[in-house]
């Protein structure tokens, strides 16, 4: 069996092959947030298929794209398309682009979503700048084998969310008239959407906001050690909240939306990195 480093040496090689791209950042996009490069400079593209140990993206809306972005002075990366365990991908396939970018020297990670608000005071098209998340997905992404340069094998998780770029992203967010919050995302594993019940549960447990993704990848983020910022965007009112039914084509639609409001915070967090 090929080793971890071995495969994440392969996977580097592919990503970078474009004259003097070194990324200090990197976005991965959530459901219907793929037109989140068109506010950059895309340097070059580079399909998942052809990037060594990348699983297919199956998810409409996820179209399988890793994007070689410039913004100012900062080269970063957006992932336009992620994993998820509902398609059967196990956790550490979820995080091993995190493993690699960190590999490349990236330091900051946004992690962007479409969330049901629980909070009844969010509405959709809101973004809500996480400050904590909660893993109830039933498993956890560092389950296993261990590797002490990822870090350590009991990582502290109490801080995952950096304050500096939450404030910067909030500050961004009322410079563009950007109505956003605070929340905490309650990560589920899914596929099927929350039942009504699970939902006034969910918010007893201190849920503002619930999806599923995002809590995988952040937990690895924090494990190495790298500034995370989750930048999340209420794409409709969680089961129970209101009477219509929720559905993956209105999901996507209320990302196409929102996607340009959330490229305008990213753009002024991304100014901040260094």
């Amino acid at each position: 069996m090929t080793d971890i480093f071995s495969k994440i040496q392969k996977t580097k090689k592919a990503i970078m092959s474009y004259p003097d791209f070194k990324p200090s950042a990197a976005v991965i996009a959530g459901s219907g947030l793929g037109f989140l490069k068109d506010s950059f400079t895309v340097l070059k593209t580079i399909d998942y298929c052809a990037i060594p140990y990348f699983v297919k993206t199956t998810v409409k809306g996820h179209d399988g794209q890793l994007h070689l972005c410039r913004s100012a002075k900062t080269d970063f990366l957006i992932f336009n398309g992620r994993f998820h365990f509902y398609e059967g991908h196990s956790p550490q396939d979820i995080i091993y682009p995190v493993r690699v970018i960190k590999m490349l020297g990236v330091q900051t990670l946004i992690l962007t979503a479409a969330v049901g608000a629980v909070n009844k005071k969010y509405r959709a098209g809101d973004a809500v700048v996480l400050s904590d998340h909660i893993n109830f997905t039933g498993t956890d992404p560092l389950r296993g084998e261990h590797f002490s340069v990822f870090g350590e094998r009991f990582p502290n998780m109490s801080l995952v969310y950096d304050a500096l770029l939450r404030k910067e992203a909030l500050k961004a967010a009322k410079k563009y008239a950007v109505k956003a919050h605070e929340g905490v995302y309650f990560g589920v594993s899914g596929p099927a959407y929350e039942t009504p019940a699970a939902v006034k549960a969910y918010g007893k447990l201190g849920a503002d906001v619930v999806g599923m993704s995002v809590v995988y990848e952040a937990q690895a983020a924090a494990q190495m050690n790298m500034k995370i910022l989750g930048l999340v965007y209420v794409s409709n009112m969680a089961a129970g909240m209101r009477h219509d039914c929720v559905k993956h084509e209105n999901v996507l639609a209320e990302g196409k939306r929102t996607a340009a409001k959330l490229a305008k915070i990213i753009k002024e967090v991304l100014e901040k990195v260094k």
